[in-house]
């Protein structure tokens, strides 16, 4: 299949961005310093997960939204202060959840190993860990040696997270600014398999997609009357499962809905207009192939203008930098 010619490509990728923009991290970082910390990431998190089963699609979307803003340094973690707005209050990130995850398995980690363990680490690994708990297996390697920064702007979060009406053009963009190509931008684009969109992230495709009153014609029309069932045009506060049916299982359904042009993002939907993206999306219909291939680029994403050596620091409290 053409994806096992395209993996030994990546693979090549994937190091050389360990390289470029990866600094210095490896694998079992902590092994040295902090021994368990990765297990006490893996324990933590699972009790979450355990308790609640929308815990990985918040902490997959809150570490995507950490490495697109100044890259994975925990950056989106941080609170705003009486002098600074941070990430997490920009438009984007106002719909995130899960710090409160990150902050318990932080306060963990924190009693075994005090101010060794980054929280951009713990965000990285949490993310891992909790897409993985269904299958009892880590379905991909994360490198480790992150460090923490501090310093965290609403508005860059609004120039650099790519919002869901972007078209493809736009979207391509948005990820090869940050070293990423459209292979891993339709790879990546499967995390919507897990998780909830709100109404108002997609309502104009119902609603006024021309500004005229229509609706977008690249959507399925029956899927288009159920999200009219469930969404007035000015409602900001429902939910919506982004994967039909399947929001709590991490699959490649994503796929199979999105050629049946019901993908509920106009971003979604983009990556039918461009031949290279629907060809990688027919082939990653196939379960295996994406499990492979997400893991690819989560490692890749994951090494993204990350801190690492004396860069940054390692925060007490992932919620503010040290005093």
């Amino acid at each position: 299949m053409k994806l096992n010619v395209l993996l030994s490509v990546f693979v090549v990728q994937v190091s050389l961005l360990g390289c470029s923009q990866g600094g210095s991290l490896e694998k079992n970082f902590y092994k040295d310093t902090c021994r368990r910390a990765e297990d006490i990431v893996k324990e933590e998190t699972e009790k979450h997960v355990a308790s609640n089963p929308t815990v990985p699609a918040k902490l997959l979307r809150l570490h995507f939204h950490d490495c697109f803003v100044r890259g994975c340094d925990g950056s989106v973690l941080l609170n705003s202060t009486a002098t600074n707005t941070a990430e997490k209050e920009a438009i984007p990130n106002q719909s995130l959840s899960g710090f409160d995850v990150i902050d318990a398995i932080k306060e963990q980690v924190e009693k075994e190993c005090p101010g060794v363990v980054s929280c951009a680490d713990i965000l990285a690994l949490a993310a891992r860990d909790s897409v993985s708990y269904s299958f009892k297996k880590p379905m991909w390697e994360v490198l480790t040696g992150r460090r923490d920064g501090n310093v965290s702007l609403a508005r860059e979060a609004l120039v650099n997270i790519p919002p869901p009406f972007l078209n493809f053009t736009q979207l391509k963009q948005s990820f090869a600014s940050k070293g990423l190509n459209v292979h891993d931008l339709v790879v990546l684009s499967g995390g919507h398999t897990i998780g909830v969109g709100h109404c108002s992230s997609f309502s104009s495709r119902l609603y006024n997609f021309t500004g005229k009153g229509d609706q977008d014609p690249s959507l399925d029309p029956k899927y288009a009357q159920i999200l009219k069932s469930k969404c007035s045009p000015n409602d900001r506060t429902t939910t919506v499962e982004m994967d039909p049916g399947s929001s709590l299982e991490f699959d490649s359904n994503y796929y199979d809905i999105l050629l049946q042009n019901k993908g509920l993002f106009q971003s979604d939907a983009a990556l039918l207009t461009n031949k290279v993206a629907r060809d990688t999306v027919e082939e990653l219909v196939y379960q295996a192939d994406f499990f492979t291939e997400f893991g690819q680029s989560m490692k890749r994403m994951g090494a993204i203008e990350v801190l690492t050596g004396t860069a940054g620091e390692i925060r007490k409290k992932c919620w503010a930098v040290n005093s």
